[in-house]
């Protein structure tokens, strides 16, 4: 078990002062068995009216209204979570669903939805194509094949940083051979979803005390990854970045269909077209 402490500050500095929009926050984890949420202290400056609801996921959303205009803009997060995850799990999968391919039953087809559907453009099935090169027979084994998929995200595509808005395609990533995490994230989703698996993004933060991993800065960072539907061993975590299976060093905030769904802090100003200078975003997590 491992006790930790997030802290998660995003500033944002305008020339003029703006009248700000509503912001939507995704910053509350998701509890779960592996993850227990003990204390969260979520502000903002200057101060704004905030409202909590859940979304279609059943992710933790966070409205805040602001009253005056402002020529900067301060939100920040302290979070304490007990983190239960194991380094090497074991995965109870269901027999049926043991060796690949497999049909999930009709009430799971229903329920994964949009979820066992790609959602990006790929006219000439570019990634389909490239997801299939993994399949060395079938049958074949499950979990094998989603492990090697996984490795094959970052053997083929080299991690490079993106302070840029949005995120590539992953015909582009293909293409390129480069990418943040979120490229890497929904590169593997998108494969796994035209190789039939139910698969979603998954946005949080990466624990990284040794400074030794993918995507990370000091002790910790935000970080995207992806999470594939497994018969009896249910969501199953996959890490493209760092070729990790399991959450042991992970920490979830939002589950949902699209990358665009999941970031920590939307939201939008009126004012000056050249009022905004800029945005930083710094976050620590430390035992």
């Amino acid at each position: 078990m491992l006790s930790l402490q997030i802290h998660h500050r995003t500033t944002y500095r305008y020339r003029y002062p703006v009248v700000l929009g509503p912001h939507r926050l995704m910053l509350r984890p998701r509890e779960s068995y592996d993850l227990r949420l003990l204390s969260i202290d979520l502000s903002a400056t200057p101060e704004a009216s905030i409202t909590w609801a859940e979304d279609v996921f059943g992710n933790a959303v966070a409205m805040a209204n602001f009253h005056t205009p402002v020529a900067s803009l301060c939100i920040e997060s302290r979070l304490k979570i007990e983190l239960h995850a194991v380094p090497f799990p074991i995965f109870a999968i269901a027999a049926q669903a043991i060796s690949y391919p497999f049909l999930y039953t009709d009430q799971d087809w229903i329920d994964l939805g949009a979820l066992a559907t790609m959602q990006s453009s790929d006219p000439s099935g570019r990634v389909a194509t490239w997801a299939r090169g993994f399949i060395h027979s079938k049958p074949t084994d499950t979990l094998s094949l989603l492990k090697d998929l996984c490795s094959g995200v970052s053997a083929w595509v080299t991690y490079r940083s993106r302070d840029d808005e949005g995120t590539q395609t992953p015909v582009q990533t293909l293409e390129l051979g480069s990418g943040a995490c979120r490229d890497f994230a929904v590169l593997f989703v998108e494969a796994a979803r035209c190789l039939g698996f139910g698969a979603r993004i998954v946005s949080g933060y990466l624990f990284d005390p040794d400074g030794c991993l993918v995507g990370s800065s000091g002790t910790g960072s935000t970080h995207a990854w992806a999470e594939v539907y497994v018969p009896g061993a249910g969501w199953i975590t996959f890490d493209p970045t760092n070729r990790g299976v399991g959450g042991h060093n992970l920490i979830p905030v939002a589950v949902a269909r699209e990358i665009s769904q999941v970031a920590p802090v939307v939201g939008s100003y009126q004012g000056s077209p050249d009022a905004f200078i800029g945005m930083s975003v710094d976050v620590r997590v430390t035992t």
